[in-house]
């Protein structure tokens, strides 16, 4: 828009205003730095879907991978049991499926060894006139190992002073003072169930009585009829790749435990799966959606990366694999991909004239073998195994779609930032250099009525009173100047 001023108000003393000329002559320049600015703020949009699209990514190659994990979730084994308060279990992946008979006669117990009361637990226990006595503790049955325990008068010699001593030693024994109505007892437990555990006393010249030891017994157990004994009550070993966590002692009552695949394990990983995926193609389906309103696109619609992700994703999904009992892609597993290249996973069977579809778990029930060689398999083929190469390099933090994507917007971002930072700067300049000027032009203007009128009256002085006559009176032609008003710039 171009600077125009009404020169009758110039010529009155109102001047012009100065700052609204200058923001008129700077204001091509401060368009373009508003331009400038809506397209950082454009990019900072764009960054923000592209990180978020990213994170999708991410999390999508998290779920692919414990598809393709040889020992995760599709490989994952159970072992149930019929009777959750006699035993529970657990299998790892090289458990074999099948079925065991389990009876479990008694637990592992830790040993106790306890003495007779006393009055108290500060008085000694020594025999007057004896200052020192001799106790020695056997830990870990006939085979254990024995522990020589030197009494002195004044260090050790009463109740709660030995269990001090006895606690400070590290022989995998506590020792605990009970005091009850009876009086203060010494009581020692074993830190370990079993035999490795048992508590005796092989000596003692002191003034204690020593009770008989009970406990530091092992679990005996039978499987599949084949008797088992533990010195823990998590047996390891007995059945391959099975850990049985006993309960309780149940002699007369046989537990069923069935080992098989985890189809609960497998299910949630393919749901995780299937709900990452569907989170970034749905994502990146609305960028290319055109909007009825504004008859646009998303604002990375145009974006020709976000477009080779999308075909890329779609390829994986259509992979296919040969052979495998039939279960050669997705849909064969009861996995539908749908027109927008979403997925969904049949909860039952869809069987119509023209289309059947199977229900996945049903799928997994009858062949969950087949089911994860579909996705992993020896050969590195396995839908997963493919899906999951193409996303290594799709995440690559260096050469990553997306990576790159966001490395070039931050890249535009920076330059944007330094080219208004720079015209800024200048714009600053160019504003002070103007209003310097525009200030003196304004001076002149608003000192234009007094100057006129100083001329004036010195042309008149010089033409001897210079008057103008009306009849027979003689009227002196006068002015006054008055201060000026601040003038503005029309445009």
């Amino acid at each position: 828009m171009g600077i125009s001023f009404n020169a009758a108000s110039l010529l009155n003393g109102n001047g012009i205003n100065v700052q609204s000329v200058v923001t008129a002559i700077l204001a091509p320049e401060n368009a373009v730095i508003t331009q400038y600015q809506n397209q950082q703020t454009d990019l900072s949009t764009n960054a923000g879907l592209l990180s978020g699209y990213n994170n999708n990514l991410t999390s999508l190659e998290a779920a692919v991978v414990a598809l393709a994990n040889p020992t995760g979730p599709l490989a994952s084994q159970s072992a149930t049991s019929s009777d959750s308060s006699i035993l529970t279990a657990s299998a790892a992946t090289t458990a074999t499926a099948g079925t065991h008979q389990i009876v479990v006669s008694n637990l592992a117990t830790t040993g106790t060894l306890y003495t007779n009361p006393l009055t108290n637990g500060t008085t000694s226990f020594l025999t007057s006139p004896a200052t020192t006595g001799d106790i020695k503790l056997q830990v870990g049955g006939g085979g254990g190992t024995t522990h020589d325990i030197v009494i002195t008068q004044g260090s050790n010699d009463t109740l709660n002073t030995l269990a001090s001593y006895i606690n400070t030693q590290n022989w995998g024994v506590t020792a605990n003072v009970v005091t009850d109505s009876s009086g203060a007892r010494l009581a020692l437990y074993s830190q370990s169930t079993g035999t490795p555990g048992a508590l005796a006393i092989t000596n003692n010249d002191t003034g204690l009585t020593f009770n008989t030891p009970v406990g530091g017994t092992n679990a005996s157990l039978t499987i599949d009829g084949v008797p088992y004994s533990s010195a823990t009550n998590t047996v390891t070993g007995a059945i391959g790749g099975v850990t049985l966590n006993l309960a309780s002692a149940a002699p007369g009552t046989t537990v069923q435990l069935t080992v098989g695949p985890d189809t609960t394990q497998a299910t949630n990983a393919i749901n995780a799966f299937v709900s990452a995926y569907n989170t970034l193609i749905g994502d990146l389906n609305t960028q290319f959606t055109v909007d009825p309103t504004t008859n646009s696109e998303g604002p990375l619609g145009g974006d020709v990366a976000l477009r080779s992700l999308q075909s890329s994703l779609l390829n994986d999904v259509s992979y296919g694999i040969t052979g495998n009992s039939g279960l050669v892609n997705l849909a064969s597993l009861g996995i539908e991909i749908n027109n927008d290249g979403t997925l969904t996973v049949n909860q039952t069977a869809i069987d119509t004239t023209t289309e059947y579809s199977p229900a996945f778990s049903d799928v997994l029930a009858a062949n969950p073998s087949a089911v994860q060689s579909f996705f992993q398999n020896a050969s590195g083929t396995g839908f997963a195994q493919n899906f999951n190469n193409d996303l290594a390099n799709l995440t690559d933090p260096t050469t990553g779609i997306l990576n790159l994507d966001i490395a070039d917007n931050k890249t535009h971002q920076n330059a944007l930032t330094t080219q208004i930072a720079n015209l800024q700067d200048r714009l600053t300049m160019e504003q002070a250099a103007l209003t310097l000027e525009y200030d003196q032009v304004n001076a002149n203007l608003e000192a234009y009525p007094s100057l006129l009128l100083e001329v004036t009256s010195e042309i008149a002085a010089l033409n001897g009173n210079y008057s103008t006559t009306s009849g027979t009176s003689t009227t002196s032609t006068t002015s006054t100047n008055t201060t000026p008003a601040t003038g503005t710039a029309t445009g």
